[in-house]
């Protein structure tokens, strides 16, 4: 690879490394020729929300501008055009070796966009349709890196799965979302456990504040049960690196349950021991093993 290239697979370990934890852990269990691409397609995701999130104090016209401007820079790139933007090499190679789906992309950013200007969800349908592109594709996106013995019967897991790991990031940053001024829990959710904004807005455990995380995890699990076939269908080199991160994701439902459903007292993490034992476990597991769900 040439020079600039290099950088640039560089830079996007890099903003994996610093932003994806679980994920950058779990995907260090995979071939080093495998894991540049998974980085590359993560720098990209992250650095578009970057834009969208980390540029607030802006007007909502000026962060579109910078979205659009960057997704331009992209597209021109995937015409051939130069870039001199510092993590786009790398992710218009990944697509070139991998004929990755560009309709995937376009979604994608279009949920990034919808992030400037949408803060509530009536339904959860509403919030689906959201998560296709800021969730779903980016299981259909990894899908061709990852490999699969039967791709056609992995897409629906893979899809599964990007909507189970975004609704486990939205139950257990709440608060988070609450400074930023988005609630990504649907109002009509709020609305069956008698929530109001006004009562997120407390930061306080209620009991009916409870019930609603709980319910909320009941969901998102639904998603992990779906999720779970199209792990035994990866390439076997990719299997461990994908149970990790699907039990790690799913164990940060288990510390928020630990802490009996409050999510405002601090942001659940899975302790260093156990995620290192359940990265070994991953690596001990026999290709094709069904994956275990917590209970």
């Amino acid at each position: 690879m040439d020079t600039d290239l290099t950088a640039a697979y560089a830079r996007c370990r890099e903003l994996h490394r610093e932003h994806g934890r679980t994920y950058y852990l779990a995907t260090r269990l995979l071939p080093g020729w495998k894991r540049r691409h998974v980085h590359a397609l993560y720098g990209f995701t992250r650095y578009a929300d970057e834009i969208v999130d980390r540029t607030e104090s802006r007007p909502s016209a000026e962060r579109a501008a910078l979205l659009t401007a960057w997704s331009e820079q992209f597209l021109a790139g995937l015409r051939g055009e130069p870039t001199d933007d510092e993590l786009l090499p790398a992710v218009l190679h990944t697509i070139a070796v991998f004929d990755l789906d560009l309709d995937d992309f376009e979604k994608f950013l279009r949920s990034m966009a919808m992030d400037i200007t949408v803060t509530r969800y009536a339904t959860y349908d509403d919030l689906l349709d959201y998560m296709e592109g800021s969730a779903a594709v980016i299981g259909t996106m990894m899908l061709p890196i990852l490999g699969s013995s039967d791709r056609a019967a992995a897409r629906e897991p893979a899809r599964q799965l990007g909507f189970a790991f975004q609704l486990t990031n939205f139950i257990r940053d709440v608060a988070e979302d609450l400074d930023r001024g988005r609630i990504y829990l649907p109002e009509e959710h709020l609305a069956e456990f008698g929530v109001t904004e006004q009562i997120l807005e407390r930061r306080v455990a209620t009991p009916a504040v409870k019930e609603l995380i709980k319910a909320e995890i009941a969901r998102a699990r639904e998603h992990y049960v779906a999720a779970a076939p199209g792990i035994p269908l990866l390439e076997p080199a990719s299997q461990a690196c994908m149970r990790t991160a699907f039990q790690l994701y799913g164990g940060i439902l288990a510390e928020i349950e630990a802490a009996d459903y409050d999510v405002f007292a601090r942001r659940a993490t899975v302790p260093n021991r156990r995620r290192a034992a359940v990265a070994v476990r991953s690596l001990l597991t026999r290709p094709g093993t069904p994956i275990q769900i917590a209970a």
